[in-house]
């Protein structure tokens, strides 16, 4: 009975071999190379929505053993205003982030306006300057972290009690993150540092979006975006 019952169970396996083994790489390729996240929250508004599905290149850093968390190559070293997506151990969650100090920074928040290494980062009216989001006024402006301009939105109604922190310094092998909303997101300001060992990858594009307010409807403009283009 045990015999006949394993020699199906091995012609099931055997018929359906193309399928298991694309299942298989399938797997690997998500684990180690390229995958998608999607994002629940909003506190990487404006740049990314509630809704938005990300696609994460998991080799932009490290290359890993699959399904693990062991590195066996550093590739490249994360930059200032790069998103990164993480495993949060204080979080217990997996978060999306902007990368803001890197190991050794001296960085300080005050009155919402980020100092690296004593100097101020340069900021730009938005072309959306204020507008009205679940009744709330927001002020959009224009960041600039090194290279990168991305907007980020400042919620006037909201408190302020993480608009200001530090100076502190980014210990070896860690970095500051910060959401973009933000006064609506929990970073580092929350959680503390983030370990290199936690970063999954680096977020690069909007794959697809749907809007969960409105039916499930997909946002077709933000279709292949680039989240890095303001």
């Amino acid at each position: 009975m045990l015999k006949a019952s394993n020699n199906k169970l091995i012609a099931i396996l055997l018929s359906n071999k193309k399928l298991l083994i694309f299942i298989l790489l399938m797997s690997v390729f998500r684990s180690a190379v390229a995958d998608w996240y999607s994002v629940p929250s909003g506190s990487m508004q404006p740049t990314i929505k509630v809704g938005d599905r990300i696609v994460v290149n998991k080799m932009a850093y490290d290359l890993r053993l699959p399904f693990t968390d062991i590195i066996l190559l550093a590739l490249n070293t994360p930059q200032r205003g790069e998103i990164v997506v993480f495993e949060s151990k204080p979080a217990d969650l997996r978060l999306i982030k902007r990368i803001v100090g890197l190991p050794g920074d001296v960085v300080a928040m005050n009155n919402e306006v980020i100092e690296i290494n004593g100097l101020a980062l340069s900021y730009s009216p938005s072309s959306k300057s204020t507008w009205s989001a679940d009744s709330a006024s927001v002020t959009v402006t224009i960041e600039k972290l090194a290279n990168i301009k991305h907007q980020i939105n400042i919620d006037n109604t909201a408190s302020n009690r993480l608009s200001n922190f530090g100076p502190i310094t980014v210990p070896a092998g860690h970095y500051l993150v910060l959401g973009d909303n933000r006064r609506h997101s929990a970073d580092s300001r929350v959680y503390g540092f983030v370990p290199h060992q936690e970063l999954r990858g680096k977020a690069t594009a909007i794959a697809f979006s749907v809007d969960y307010n409105n039916f499930y409807l997909p946002r077709a403009k933000r279709f292949f975006k680039d989240i890095y283009g303001i």
